[in-house]
């Protein structure tokens, strides 16, 4: 007889308050296999590996582990069985070194005593192996997003799962990066270890998966091979009708706009060199350029969030004081940061309250908060950008990452800022909210909005913008514009081994 599959999920349910997160999904994952789960934000995708992972437990159904009934009670139940999860929330010690991390709770020892030089060769190798280049000393707090899900995927490996959960692991990472990783992917279907892909990059799923499966409102649409899907089907299944793949039509701005955005000079020590930039009324700038090329420092710079060493910017022509963000607020400029859940919400706050919170003096009175003007214009903006919320009283933790990055827009709608600064933002959306993202993004343009677009997708920055500026260690390399903007010349720049103006090569 044939061995069992290596996990089997039979007729799995949990409950979120009156939501179905998870409603009578059964599933199978073979042994040495790549089992793609794909859908919408709230489809219940990441519901459902938290369950396997033993993260939370499920109000019904079971799940068995060769086929023996297991209960987890925690993910490290499931990790004595061999599963292992790489979360979408990266869950890492900030005080420890990026060894200490990666190795923590297996930690070579002799006699209760830490070996503190196998701990390195044991990094080494498996940092070796993956090609991520982290170094072993590193404080894990002081890492950026990308590095950060390196350490939390040589975790997995490290530890010699049977079943590794990945959720979204190469949100944050290049292509570069996202092509070794799907490298690692095959390498450890190949040895035997079977992987659960949640994503919302379709093309990466469909790349290294054996089979893949949908869902929608918490249900399984259906399980099939991946070299019988393509992007397109896979989108019409996860949300029920078909949608086109490709960015909505932009408009150029007119030749004549005035520029809205002007940085001169901006310099920062270790981050920024001599970075001039401009955008005008209702152009879109796109910054491309590596991880670490300076593009978000460059957005932080000039939303005061970080201060410059020289350098100034001017809005509309007119000299802006940045020592902090509600200088750049009260000038006119928004920002939606890298990461929507450490710098741009507070989580455990309602839609309303993180809607307004930027602007809440519109809405005070003798220090006194109107909250009937509050809610109404909260809801104005809800229904503009159609937020999926029960209320606009519901905390956005409990909001879909679509959703919840609708609400960082909702944020800076309230009134319309003459500058955009969007780093990321369609990161950790799906699909169908991605389209709405982009859409809006355009339509803010057409209004006059300037906007500087940061993505580490390239087909985003050159979907959308009108302009592309590449960066390259925290200096602006090249610039290009209509006919000249194209995928081989944008990554040339951002890979080039021509130093920029003023560096030594």
């Amino acid at each position: 007889m044939s061995p069992p599959p290596l996990l089997e999920v039979r007729t799995v349910s949990r409950r979120f308050g009156g939501v179905n997160a998870v409603d009578g999904v059964s599933l199978v994952i073979e042994r040495g296999s790549v089992h793609g789960l794909v859908g919408e934000n709230g489809a219940g995708k990441s519901t459902l590996s938290k369950i396997i992972g033993g993260v939370i437990s499920p109000d019904g159904g079971e799940i068995l582990v060769d086929g023996r009934p297991v209960h987890f009670h925690s993910p490290r139940d499931a990790l004595a069985e061999g599963i292992a999860t790489i979360a979408q929330e990266i869950a890492l010690v900030p005080a420890l070194s990026v060894a200490d991390n990666v190795l923590l709770g297996i930690e070579p020892t002799v006699g209760g005593f830490l070996r503190g030089n196998d701990l390195r060769r044991q990094f080494e190798a498996l940092n070796d192996h993956t090609g991520f280049l982290l170094r072993a000393r590193d404080r894990v707090g002081d890492l950026r997003t990308a590095e950060k899900q390196k350490v939390e995927i040589l975790r997995a490996i490290a530890r010699d799962a049977r079943l590794i959960l990945m959720d979204e692991p190469s949100a944050a990472l290049t292509r570069d990066e996202t092509d070794r990783l799907l490298g690692i992917i095959r390498e450890l279907a190949s040895s035997g270890t079977s992987i659960v892909l949640v994503s919302h990059y379709l093309e990466e799923v469909l790349a290294v998966s054996d089979h893949v499966t949908v869902m929608r409102n918490g249900k399984l649409v259906r399980t099939g091979a991946a070299a019988d899907e393509t992007p397109e089907t896979l989108v019409a299944a996860m949300i029920g009708r078909e949608l086109s793949l490709t960015f909505p039509s932009k408009r150029p701005p007119p030749a004549d706009a005035p520029v809205v955005l002007e940085a001169r000079g901006l310099t920062r020590k270790g981050a920024l060199d001599d970075v001039s930039v401009t955008v005008r009324r209702g152009e879109i700038v796109g910054l491309a350029g590596l991880v670490g090329s300076g593009r978000s420092e460059l957005a932080r710079a000039i939303f005061g969030a970080d201060r410059l060493d020289t350098g100034e910017v001017l809005v509309a022509g007119e000299p802006v004081r940045l020592r902090h963000p509600g200088q750049a607020v009260r000038a006119g400029i928004g920002m939606l940061p890298e990461s929507r859940k450490d710098q741009g919400l507070i989580m455990r706050l309602s839609v309303r309250e993180n809607t307004t919170l930027a602007h809440l003096e519109e809405f005070t009175t003798g220090g006194f908060v109107r909250r009937q003007g509050e809610r109404r214009r909260t809801q104005e903006l809800v229904q503009e950008l159609d937020v999926r919320t029960p209320s606009t009283e519901t905390s956005v933790v409990r909001l879909s990452g679509g959703n919840q990055q609708k609400v960082l827009f909702a944020k800076w709608l309230l009134h319309r800022p003459a500058v955009l600064l969007a780093d990321e933002p369609t990161r950790g959306v799906d699909v169908g909210a991605k389209r709405q993202i982009h859409e809006l993004i355009i339509r803010l343009a057409g209004e006059g909005t300037a906007v500087l677009l940061i993505s580490s997708e390239i087909e985003e920055v050159l979907g959308l913008a009108h302009r592309v500026v590449v960066m390259r260690r925290g200096a602006v390399v090249s610039e290009f514009a209509g006919d000249e903007i194209s995928e081989e010349t944008v990554m040339n720049a951002a890979f080039s081994a021509v130093a920029p103006a003023g560096e030594a090569a």
